[in-house]
């Protein structure tokens, strides 16, 4: 019986050809990668806060760099109902 294969197959395929990378290490790499986008844009803000606050930055020079870092800061899609799907494609 085949093993289930990796949903990112060929990521892991094209880490481990193109760096030192073993296997392994590639999968957790693209897990961890993972992980940090699976983020939303709320949990984003909260700890990117938590982090600046103990970096001593007052709120007002916190909330303009987080919203300097939010545009090109990936998040995760929130979920979205059949319905809200077919809104999508169909309008």
């Amino acid at each position: 019986m085949p093993l289930p294969q990796h949903p990112h197959e060929d990521l892991l395929a094209h880490l481990t050809r193109t760096s030192p990378l073993a296997p392994g290490e590639a999968a957790r790499v693209v897990a961890d990668v993972l992980a940090y986008f699976s983020e939303t844009a709320e949990e984003y803000v909260r700890r990117r806060h938590g982090e600046l606050q103990a970096r001593g930055l007052t709120n007002e020079k916190i909330f303009a760099r987080i919203a300097a870092e939010l545009p090109a800061r990936r998040v995760a899609a929130p979920e979205l109902s059949a319905r809200q799907l077919r809104r999508i494609v169909y309008g």
